[in-house]
């Protein structure tokens, strides 16, 4: 079983930035592809980006490229989530995401919540204007 904690959500005003993280349990962490998503209120969950188990490939959706950059530490079982030039549009929870260990989940399959097998309970990005 993997267990994800998310960190690092906030009130942040609009043009500012924030990082949010997300810690995984367990000794396989280099083999998931990890994925983050965001749901605003009264709204469905949006793929935001995925970062492969290498880190050799990631991917973002049209509404945070160039401003939003995922990358992440196998060292430290952390995926991270760095978000500048934030807009009131980006609030929201923010779940990170991880595949089943070896399912190799890669591009376009990573942009749907069914590939992922383990979801965090989300952290709060608040962003005012």
């Amino acid at each position: 079983q993997v267990q994800l904690v998310e960190s690092g959500g906030g009130l942040v005003q609009a043009g500012g930035s924030l990082r949010v993280s997300c810690a995984a349990s367990g000794r396989t962490f280099s083999s998931y592809t990890m994925g983050w998503f965001r749901q605003a209120p009264g709204k469905d969950r949006w793929y935001v980006a995925s970062i492969t188990w290498s880190g050799g490939s990631t991917d973002y959706a049209d509404f945070v490229k160039g401003r939003f950059t995922i990358s992440r530490d196998n060292a430290k079982n952390t995926v991270y989530l760095q978000m500048n030039s934030l807009e009131p549009e980006d609030t929201a929870v923010y779940y990170c995401a991880a595949s089943r260990p070896g399912s190799f989940v890669t591009y376009p399959r990573s942009r749907y919540p069914s590939a992922y097998d383990y979801w965090g309970q989300g952290t709060q990005v608040t962003v005012s204007s």
